[in-house]
């Protein structure tokens, strides 16, 4: 019986890992678009996540992240830990730190894979893992005058 992966272009690329980043400017989705094409990639998810308005009720002004010095190599183990668990075929990943204001990209994430139910499944990880584990911490202040410090991401 054949693989379900018979063709060399759906396995997994060899240094998938194409664009990791902490950067105190501002971000963008054209590069880390960019960074995950693959011509044996059928599919490519992207996620954005940007400063809202809100959180738990309260109005939003403004927020900075801050993170830890080896929030970078953090990064980079969560991205070994996708390609090591789908055919990634180019990962990207790119978080800002700084003050932000409301729509302010905060976070880019892409994955290029051979099928699209792979990129959406490596994305969600990607994003989520990066989330509970990279050591970045978001500082929000509310139009209220109070303000609280948020763990990772």
């Amino acid at each position: 019986m054949a693989s379900t992966y018979d063709h060399p272009g759906e396995q997994a690329a060899q240094d998938p890992i194409r664009l990791l980043a902490i950067r105190d400017t501002p971000l963008s989705v054209d590069e880390v678009f960019a960074a995950v094409g693959d011509d044996a990639a059928g599919g490519i998810a992207l996620f954005v996540g940007t400063v809202r308005n809100h959180d738990g009720g309260a109005d939003v002004d403004t927020l900075g992240y801050s993170c830890h010095p080896t929030a970078e190599a953090e990064m980079r183990r969560v991205a070994e830990k996708v390609t090591a668990e789908f055919p990634v075929r180019a990962l990207a990943a790119v978080h800002r730190v700084g003050d932000l204001v409301v729509g302010d990209l905060a976070v880019v994430v892409a994955v290029s894979c051979p099928h699209r139910g792979e990129a959406f499944e490596a994305c969600r990880k990607l994003i989520d893992d990066l989330k509970h584990e990279v050591p970045i911490w978001k500082h929000q202040k509310f139009s209220d005058g109070t303000e609280e410090w948020v763990g990772a991401c």
